[in-house]
């Protein structure tokens, strides 16, 4: 098992390698990593898991009540909802079940909410059930004005996302898999480096050899489909998400998820609390061409805050902490693309939306299940052994951070040495990180393992002491 982000890879072949190391080719590896007898390797473009699409996700583990029914998504969100919230609880990390509520604002929007319940029913969520305006506000007492009614449900929680793609890759790299950093797959090929067929993958650093591919690269995974096989079954276009995040004092403001009633483009525009503190509004949904457009516009954000003027006034009056904009792998189907090809010892994981946060341990479940049924006796996917249990570090404002443990400083001093003071992040929690398993590669990737430099300073205090630290620990973790 290694991490590495430069130098040569090896020439030995794999058994199967995951292409995308975001949260779903993470979970994938993780699930993979479980079937000791293989030699796996998980293999990003970027210098580090989970840079993509699943670092600007929104962060909701949802119920799939929504979903459409009947669909691979609905039945794998449900599944994967009740995988990840246990998982979350035992490897800690940071989910509150806040709720959510549909909030109609107009006669239409009221007359929908009985085919939602109806909806949701079908996707097998009972808990869910209409309000009328008077509860809508004792709930929510700082709702814009106009609402009729909403619907309630309270299954839905907000949750980590980066602690969460972290976790499934550290326990995937404990458990055996080579993590490959800095390697975008360029070409594809064939090759029988010890006598059996293999997938040759050229990257930057060189070539990878794999009996079996699985394609889990989310914006490009149409691209890679089509150079390995000729041919595509979905094309990805890019719906971008802007995102505004305001300050830990607008936390008071809401309670819930309060989300419009959807759209064809998906969700609409919500305004959620956060796990570390603050309030996200977003996101926008806007079609493009480019893959890399993850910039913030001036007509998007001033959207945002036309909208959320009218769902909670009084947000609009807090101090904004940051902006940023994700991409989602939206495609023309309505559903998860996620194709098994036996002869070509392939599978494709496409068209994974915002729910694969939810969904990204039933979706390593169902994608190993069909890798098992390609491969037959030729790979060992019988009952997979148990990985070592990973305690991944509390980001989240609903438990004690290492900052408030008396137990803890007094053990190590560094705990208690807080060099974020926006977001309380102290020098151990920065140390712990920068010689973890899966160390980061960038002050950013610093950020989102301990939250140094994301509060409302942005780094402008803290930045120089944040740079010294990862200057002085950075080369002590893993092989670069």
């Amino acid at each position: 098992m290694s991490v590495t982000t430069k130098g040569p890879l090896p020439a030995e072949p794999y058994d199967v390698t995951v292409v995308g190391a975001g949260v779903v080719g993470s979970a994938i590896a993780r699930e993979l990593a479980g079937h000791h007898s293989l030699r796996v390797a998980l293999v990003e473009a970027s210098g580090d898991v989970g840079d993509g699409t699943s670092k600007a996700n929104t962060a909701i583990l949802h119920t799939g009540f929504d979903a459409v029914p009947g669909s691979l998504e609905a039945r794998l969100v449900r599944e994967g909802s009740r995988l990840l919230g246990a998982y979350a609880a035992e490897s800690g990390i940071p989910v509150e079940p806040v709720g959510a509520l549909l909030v109609a604002w107009d006669e239409e929007q009221l007359a929908a909410l009985p085919g939602l319940l109806k909806k949701a029913e079908r996707n097998g969520y009972g808990e869910a059930h209409i309000i009328g305006a008077g509860e809508v506000r004792a709930r929510e007492p700082h709702l814009g004005e106009g609402a009729l009614g909403a619907l309630s449900v309270p299954g839905e929680s907000i949750i980590c996302p980066w602690t969460t793609t972290l976790a499934y890759a550290t326990q995937a790299v404990r458990g055996g898999v080579d993590l490959h950093l800095n390697c975008a797959v360029e070409k594809f090929g064939a090759s029988s480096p010890d006598g059996s067929a293999c997938h040759e993958l050229t990257t930057p650093r060189g070539v990878v050899h794999t009996r079996y591919l699985i394609n889990a690269a989310g914006l490009h995974a149409d691209v890679l489909d089509r150079r390995l096989l000729g041919r595509g079954a979905f094309t990805v276009t890019p719906r971008r998400g802007q995102l505004i995040v305001f300050d830990k004092l607008a936390r008071d403001l809401v309670s819930h998820i309060l989300l419009p009633v959807p759209t064809a483009l998906g969700k609409g525009v919500l305004v959620a609390p956060t796990v570390y503190g603050n309030v996200l509004l977003g996101p926008t949904a806007e079609e493009l061409d480019d893959k890399r457009a993850t910039g913030t516009t001036e007509d998007g954000l001033a959207g945002l805050r036309a909208k959320g003027r009218r769902i909670l006034p009084a947000l609009l009056d807090e101090e904004v902490t940051a902006v940023y904009a994700g991409l989602r792998a939206a495609t023309e189907h309505d559903d998860y693309q996620i194709h098994s090809s036996p002869q070509e010892r392939y599978i494709t994981v496409g068209g994974i939306r915002s729910t694969g946060l939810t969904a990204s341990m039933a979706i390593a479940e169902y994608v190993v299940g069909l890798l098992a049924e390609a491969a037959g006796p030729d790979l060992d996917l019988t009952v997979p052994g148990n990985l070592d249990p990973v305690s991944m570090p509390n980001l989240g404002e609903a438990y004690p951070r290492p900052y408030q443990r008396a137990d803890l400083i007094a053990t190590d001093p560094a705990y208690g040495s807080i060099v974020c003071h926006c977001e309380r992040v102290t020098r151990g929690e920065i140390r712990d990180a920068l010689i973890s398993t899966v160390p980061p590669g960038s002050l950013d990737g610093l950020r989102r393992r301990t939250r140094a430099r994301g509060g409302r300073c942005q780094g402008f205090y803290c930045g120089a002491a944040v740079r010294e630290l990862f200057d002085g620990w950075g080369e002590s973790g893993a092989t670069r």
